[in-house]
């Protein structure tokens, strides 16, 4: 391998890195707002009266499943080790969050869909990249 390989490889570790880092910190604050009612979120109960307002079924299981894939997502994403995994259920949940917010048009302006296109989009290039060299589980 060139140092001009070397350097880049280094340089888009360093870039999935810092992907993973403010991508863990968004899925770890909306997954402790909606898990434990954290930073002024709605909890876990205000969550179901929230996916049970919009009529999806089993909104119990809907309410923890996503909180969960939020919440536990964050943290491995942080970790590196298993973000492969833990992507898939965070697409799924982060569709499910496209297509709710969809009604509102694409703007986050007018409650759009735009945001949680973002984070989808970001989740599948991280499942298709993977955490990069920098993990919890490369340093052991």
């Amino acid at each position: 391998m060139t140092n001009s390989n070397r350097s880049t490889t280094s340089t888009q570790d360093v870039a999935l890195l810092l992907i993973r880092l403010i991508i863990a910190t968004i899925f770890l604050y909306h997954g402790s707002q909606k898990l434990f009612g954290a930073f002024g979120g709605p909890g876990l109960k205000g969550w179901h009266d929230f996916i049970a307002s919009l009529g999806m079924p089993m909104p119990w299981i809907s309410a923890i499943l996503s909180a969960c894939a939020e919440f536990f997502g964050g943290l491995i994403f942080l970790l590196g080790t298993g973000l492969r995994i833990i992507a898939v259920p965070l697409a799924v949940n982060m569709m499910v969050a496209t297509w709710v917010a969809s009604k509102g048009g694409f703007s986050v302006l007018h409650n759009g869909c735009e945001y949680p296109l973002c984070l989808l989009v970001i989740v599948i290039a991280m499942f298709l990249m993977g955490p990069g060299r920098y993990t919890l589980g490369a340093m052991f």
